[in-house]
C-alpha cells in the first residue's frame, strides 16, 4: 500500500480498508506517437536487467521526516539506486495532476538543505524537490527517476481515466514534459490500487482496463522513455491479481513492481501476529497465499516474464502491543505505538527500539516488552536477493528511503 499523504494520517486509512474490506491485505514494447521525444536507450534498460534497484521518495516526507533530496546522497543511496519513484501525482477528473506544487517546484532550500550546498534564489525558474533531483542526477547521471501517480488515496481517479486513456495518457504526458522540469524525469509509473478490485475505493471499470490505460501510456510516452506500475501481491483465487489483465498489460510495461509487504498488520488490532512481508509460507501463516513467493509465482504462471518482476521490500515494520507470545501467531490489544503512525515504525527506529529476535519465512520478528515487530533486517534481505536472483526477477524495489539509516544500510545490503 502506498500512500499520498503525510504519514500520520496513515492509521486512518488502515482503520477505513479494515472496514471496508473486512480485514483486508493492504497489501516494453509499444509505438511512439507523433511529438514523443526518446530520451534513453531501451537497451540500457535490458542491460540492468536483474540489477534494478528502485526507491520510493515521497513528497510529503521532506515536512515532517526533513527526509530531503540531499539525503538519499549523504546516506551514499544515490550511487547504489538504479531509480528513483517520486511519489506520488494526483489522479482526477481522468487526468494527471500535481500532488504538493510547493514541495515539487517552489519550496525554496537553504545550502545545508540542498544537494549540491547551494542555495535556492528567489527568482530561479525551478525549486523545490524536482530542482533537488535533477541536481542529484548531475552527481549520478546514470540515474533515472520515474514520476509515480496514484498511490492508496489518489487511486480513485484512475476509474474516471481508464473511460478515456488516451486523453489520460496525453495529461500525463504533458505534465512529466512540461519544459520547466522535464529533464527531471525519464518515465511515469502508475500506481493504481486497484484495478477492478477494492482498495480505498471499489472500482468497476472492467478487467481490461488497466491493460488499455497501460497500453495508452506506452503508446504516448513511446519506446524511448520508462512505463512502469506497482501492482497488487495479493495472490489469492479470485483476489485483486486475478480481477486484472496484468499479464496482457505487460507487454506495455519496462516492470512491474509487485507489492509484497502489508501482507499483515494491526489494521487486525488482535492479531495473531504475523510478519508482514514473508518470503515463504510458514506454519501457522494467518491465509496461505500472503507471502512473497507465492506473488511472484502467480504472476510467472500468468506469462509475466520473470525479467519484468521487481521483489519488493518495506524499509519499516509493522507491529501490535499486548502481545505475550514471542512467535508469530499471538494474540493482541492493538496496534504498538510508532512515530507517525501507530502500528508502522521506520527501519531506523526498530533497529534501536527493538532489535530483531527471531527470523520466519524468510525475514524476522522482535518481541521487545508487550509489543511485536516484523520487518526486514540486513540479513534477511540478503536472504531475499538470493531468491530474487534464482527466480531470474528484474531487480529490487523499496518502500520508501526515508526508511533506512542515515548510511543506507538496508541499501547497502540490496547491494
Amino acid at each position: 500500500m502506498h500512500l499520498p499523504l503525510r504519514p500520520r494520517l496513515r492509521g486512518v486509512l488502515s482503520a477505513l480498508c479494515a472496514a471496508a474490506l473486512g480485514a483486508g491485505v493492504l497489501a516494453g514494447a509499444g509505438t511512439a506517437s507523433a511529438g514523443t521525444a526518446p530520451r534513453s536507450a531501451p537497451a540500457a534498460e535490458q542491460a540492468a536487467a536483474g540489477s534494478k534497484v528502485v526507491g520510493y521518495f515521497t513528497e510529503w516526507g521532506t515536512y515532517d521526516r526533513k527526509y530531503y533530496v540531499k539525503n538519499i546522497e549523504t546516506s551514499g543511496s544515490g550511487a547504489k539506486l538504479t531509480h528513483i519513484n517520486y511519489a506520488f501525482g494526483n489522479v482526477t477528473g481522468g487526468k494527471c495532476a500535481m500532488g504538493d506544487a510547493y514541495a515539487a517546484t517552489d519550496r525554496a532550500y537553504t545550502a545545508a538543505e540542498s544537494v549540491d550546498g547551494v542555495a535556492d534564489t528567489w527568482d530561479q525558474p525551478l525549486r523545490g524537490n524536482f530542482n533537488q533531483l535533477l541536481k542529484l542526477k548531475k552527481k549520478h547521471p546514470n540515474l533515472k527517476i520515474l514520476w509515480s501517480f496514484g498511490g492508496w488515496t489518489w487511486s480513485g481517479g484512475f476509474a474516471e481515466a481508464a473511460k478515456n486513456p488516451a486523453a489520460f495518457a496525453q495529461s500525463c504526458y504533458d505534465l512529466v514534459e512540461n519544459s520547466k522540469w522535464a529533464a527531471v524525469f525519464d518515465g511515469i509509473d502508475i500506481d493504481w490500487e486497484y484495478p477492478n478490485a477494492c482498495g480505498l475505493t471499489c472500482d468497476t471499470s472492467g478487467r481490461d482496463s488497466f491493460k488499455k490505460l497501460m497500453s495508452a501510456l506506452r503508446a504516448k510516452f513511446g519506446t524511448g522513455s520508462l512505463v512502469t506500475a506497482a501492482i497488487t501481491a495479493d495472490a489469492s483465487a479470485g483476489g485483486r491479481i486475478d480481477a486484472a489483465d496484468y499479464a496482457g498489460a505487460a507487454q506495455y510495461v519496462d516492470w512491474y513492481n509487485p507489492m509484497t509487504y502489508d501482507f499483515f498488520g494491526a489494521w487486525d488490532a488482535t492479531g495473531p501476529t504475523a510478519p508482514h512481508s514473508p518470503l515463504t509460507s510458514y506454519s501457522g501463516i494467518p491465509k496461505a497465499d500472503n507471502h512473497t513467493s507465492a506473488t511472484i509465482a502467480k504472476l510467472k504462471g500468468l506469462g509475466v516474464p520473470s525479467a519484468k518482476l521487481l521483489l519488493g521490500l518495506g524499509f519499516y515494520g509493522r507491529g501490535w502491543t499486548g502481545v505475550t507470545q514471542a512467535a508469530p501467531g499471538g494474540s493482541a490489544t492493538g496496534p504498538a505505538k510508532g512515530t507517525y503512525e501507530d502500528g508502522f515504525e521506520d527501519y531506523k527506529v526498530l533497529k534501536a527500539k527493538c532489535p530483531a529476535n527471531g527470523t520466519v519465512a524468510g525475514t524476522a520478528y522482535a518481541k521487545c516488552g508487550s509489543d511485536w515487530w516484523s520487518y526486514d533486517t540486513p540479513a534477511t534481505i540478503a536472504t531475499k536477493m538470493t531468491y530474487k536472483n534464482q527466480q531470474g526477477l528484474g531487480g529490487t524495489f523499496f518502500w520508501e528511503l526515508s526508511g533506512d539509516t542515515t548510511g543506507g544500510e538496508l541499501i547497502r545490503a540490496i547491494n
